[in-house]
């Protein structure tokens, strides 16, 4: 899993948002990050929140133990998951 990094704390995601997508969700690999489409717009920081907001509510995690590294204006973003393993993260995974 090259999008996946242990750290001390948890696990680094290495994504690839696509924003305006018809629904939030997490649709697989593409070019070794994590590609998840998020029903909110670039704008503002729709879409880095809705991107946050998605791993809290699939993995049940605090607000504070997601965190947006890098990537605050880019399709390509590296959020760091305290608390959290491999295994639990490759389940999610389609």
């Amino acid at each position: 899993m090259s999008w996946l990094t242990v750290v001390d704390d948890g696990v680094e995601l290495q994504i690839l948002a696509v924003p305006r997508a018809s629904r939030s969700r997490i649709v697989g690999v593409h070019d070794d990050r994590l590609k998840v489409q998020l029903a909110a717009p670039p704008a503002d920081g729709a879409a880095n929140d809705a991107l946050v907001a998605l791993f809290v509510e699939l993995l049940g995690l605090k607000r504070s133990a997601v965190t947006l590294v890098s990537g605050h204006g880019s399709r390509q973003k590296r959020l760091r998951l305290a608390g959290v393993s491999p295994e639990t993260m490759a389940r999610q995974v389609p």
